[in-house]
């Protein structure tokens, strides 16, 4: 609830939502009849598309804006590498582009949406441990991966990082690893505390991005906040952690907190890198439990560009 009042951004005197337009999927018709009732204040849109997991980054389409037009991009879904194959997901990309009516341009590559982000301006970042994991397209090196993103993403550069968090299920989705803030300026976390799992990957990352060069001919700009630290379940196992996973929204940015020392810094930090937009933190606990957060289980349709 507290995700979707952050993207709406319902104002305090009119009760108005001022922010995005809330599009729900629920996966039956009860489910639909429960999202009315609890999101009634923010007016969402409900949309009844059979699913079995939510992580809607990675299921439903890309869009992207092309010739003044948005497009629905659709690709091969294969449960992260076939580790969590449900009935369903695989069908989510193509049925949401339908609902959208939009153009559909389908790929029968496997790609998640999570295993990527982009600057808008030609760049994309990834990385090797996810897209050349031969659990996904075995038949493709990282030549024929970087011209099959140029063709399907439209950009002009990929740049590589090497691995992701521990026991992260994704297999190194970048966008708990690394995110661009605006063009030629990159996010990303180090550790603050002497046990912190992701210590040694969390510098490898920095060190590769401040060697980086982006398609517009600039050395990155890598700005370094908090990691949560050791963030372990009821079992004790660690989990994937991460405060990059934010939302950004037109009005807003979500990010997830932990309960964790370095919650209040990580967000002050992403409210620095984004001086137009409220920034608030929201606890993330529950939904780390599944592997993943906000951005994780969230995909934006933009407007067309002659519109926004």
């Amino acid at each position: 609830m507290q995700l979707c009042e952050a993207i709406a951004d319902v104002d305090s005197v009119s009760l108005q939502p001022r922010g995005e337009r809330l599009d729900v999927l629920v996966p039956s018709a009860e489910r639909a009849r429960d999202a009315l009732a609890a999101l009634a204040p923010l007016t969402p849109r409900v949309h009844v598309v059979p699913f079995g997991d939510i992580w809607l980054r990675d299921t439903a389409p890309i869009f992207l804006h092309a010739d003044e037009r948005v497009l629905a991009a659709t690709f091969a879904f294969n449960g992260w590498g076939n580790k969590y194959v449900l009935d369903n997901d695989a069908e989510v990309a193509s049925r949401i582009a339908a609902l959208t009516e939009l153009p559909r341009v389908a790929n029968d590559w496997v790609l998640e949406g999570g295993s990527i982000d982009v600057d808008g301006e030609g760049t994309l970042l990834t990385t090797r441990q996810c897209l050349l994991n031969p659990n996904r397209n075995a038949s493709m090196d990282e030549k024929a991966l970087g011209l099959a993103l140029a063709s399907a993403i439209g950009v002009e550069r990929v740049l590589w990082l090497e691995r992701g968090l521990l026991n992260d299920h994704t297999d190194g989705h970048v966008d708990t690893l690394a995110r661009f803030v605006r063009p030629g300026v990159v996010l990303c976390m180090e550790a603050r505390d002497t046990d912190d799992p992701n210590a040694e990957v969390l510098d490898e990352i920095a060190r590769s991005l401040e060697r980086f060069v982006d398609a517009q001919g600039r050395r990155l700009e890598v700005v370094r906040i908090p990691s949560p630290g050791r963030i372990a379940s009821k079992d004790g196992a660690v989990l994937p952690a991460s405060y990059v996973n934010f939302y950004i929204a037109n009005r807003t940015v979500a990010v997830p907190t932990y309960a964790s020392p370095w919650d209040d810094e990580a967000v002050d930090a992403i409210a620095r890198a984004f001086p137009g937009r409220r920034t608030v933190g929201i606890d993330a606990r529950a939904i780390l439990t599944g592997g993943g957060a906000f951005h994780c289980i969230t995909q934006q349709q933009p407007a067309p560009p002659k519109t926004r």
